[in-house]
């Protein structure tokens, strides 16, 4: 079997350290029935129930005001700004109320303005989707799905191995699935979890045992690399593979080579590896707990699967995409799940650190709720509330609360460039003492231009 190259492939679609071409989107996610999506350039744009002018973009919805948030892009740092024009029913970010001190926007934040619900998108470019990915296995529109099927197209016809890296429940073993379809091998897909068996039954599982090779092995056991022969071997929880299975495993990785247990002779297979693993692999090298040379072979390409935290404008349509499967699986109607604008951006902004299982969790509490109506924030399961939600939104002053932020020092950067690198006009778009701006400036350590550190 031909051994494949050991350098490394990037799968992501990343541009020169030089280039700081951005992909930036905002996309609604509630009403259902609400068809806004627009790409943002560089230019400040006026987002209102009207567009009169070149600068002004139409949001269609009753609680939106005519002139309702002004988006601006900051081209030294890359950044886009956030403000309210003094709207009717208000714009909060990431939950907080937001007044006209404007405010950064980092990826995946949340807005709400008036009822509608948007995420903010921010991605390197560029991104390129891939119309040979199933749309159904890796399912969703924002930028971090479209780019991981770019990445699925590309590495699927190598017959290098694949190392994803996600957190658990984010659909790691769809994706595998979906790279040995595209891969055009004509054997099985075979999942197997190293963390499912005790340390002693994984090495008889993978590699195959004769019989009598141990007290339990009463049959021959041909092993899962043998199932996998001229196919695909998809070894979840790679991170939890004992050690001394790792050099076996390398060895059947590189040169299709396994020695079942109890057997003089070595076994020829064909199979490539797909492994997934939600650790940080490298700092398990780092700690010996993982050897380095397999977390070399492995990642010859290496797809960052993302969480449902870095996918919010899906997190809506998964659950009504779930919501269909549960009914479907118990054959009952499927539960009509009625947002209201609160409730829509809580469940938006929410960190789902169970991601799917999550919004499964989700799908039965609220299934049961029948004849309530359009649901409001008090409607949600109080797990909901449990830690590992996202920080509230930074600003510099929240007017509504009287509540005084500090800006962080990208943040202050970035107004400082807008501004010429003047302190009282930084100031006065805080809305703040020059004194102020200047503490602020010292404590960060910032150099103005010809000034050296203030």
């Amino acid at each position: 079997m031909p051994v494949p190259s050991p350098q490394t492939e990037s799968c992501e679609a990343v541009p020169a350290a030089t280039d700081r071409t951005f992909v930036c989107r905002l996309g609604a996610v509630h009403p259902p029935d609400l068809a806004f999506a627009i790409d943002l350039g560089d230019a400040s744009l006026v987002l209102g129930r009207q567009a009169e002018r070149r600068d002004e973009r139409a949001l269609s919805h009753r609680t939106v005001s005519r002139r309702h948030l002004e988006i601006t892009w900051d081209a030294a740092l890359a950044r886009h700004y956030v403000r309210d024009l003094e709207s009717r029913n208000g714009t909060w970010l990431m939950g907080q109320p937001l007044t006209g001190v404007p405010r950064v926007l980092e990826d995946n934040a949340v807005l709400r303005l008036g009822d509608v619900v948007l995420v903010y998108e921010r991605r390197r470019g560029p991104v390129v989707d891939a119309a040979a990915v199933d749309r159904d296995a890796v399912f969703g529109r924002a930028l971090a799905q479209v780019g991981l099927r770019g990445a699925i197209a590309r590495a699927a016809p190598a017959p290098a191995p694949v190392l994803l890296i996600g957190e658990r429940g984010a659909g790691k073993e769809r994706v595998a699935a979906e790279l040995h379809r595209l891969s055009g091998r004509s054997g099985p897909f075979v999942a197997f979890n190293c963390a499912a068996l005790s340390p002693g039954l994984v090495g008889s599982q993978l590699f195959g045992h004769q019989r009598g090779a141990s007290t339990d092995a009463a049959a021959s056991h041909p092993g899962l690399f043998r199932a996998a022969d001229g196919g695909t071997l998809f070894l979840d929880e790679i991170g939890e593979l004992p050690l001394d299975l790792q050099p076996r495993l390398l060895r059947a990785i590189e040169l299709g080579d396994l020695v079942p247990l109890g057997s003089a002779g070595s076994q020829r297979v064909d199979v490539r590896v797909v492994a997934a693993t939600h650790r940080d692999l490298a700092r398990d090298v780092d700690a010996g707990r993982f050897r380095r040379d397999l977390h070399t072979r492995l990642a010859l390409w290496q797809l960052d699967v993302p969480g449902l935290a870095a996918r919010r404008l899906d997190i809506l349509a998964w659950l009504d995409r779930l919501a269909r499967a549960w009914a479907a699986e118990r054959g009952r109607p499927t539960p009509a799940i009625d947002l209201g604008p609160a409730a829509a951006e809580r469940l938006v902004r929410h960190r789902w650190p169970e991601n799917l299982r999550g919004l499964v969790r989700l799908i039965h509490d609220l299934a049961h709720l029948r004849g309530r109506g359009s649901l409001g924030p008090g409607d949600l399961p109080a797990w909901l509330d449990e830690p590992g939600e996202p920080p509230p939104a930074r600003g510099v002053d929240d007017l509504s609360s009287g509540a005084s932020l500090r800006p962080t020092r990208d943040e202050l950067l970035a107004a400082l460039a807008r501004h010429g690198w003047n302190i009282a006009a930084t100031a006065r778009w805080y809305d703040r003492d020059r004194k102020q701006v200047s503490r602020w400036i010292a404590m960060y350590a910032i150099e103005l231009p010809d000034q050296g550190p203030v």
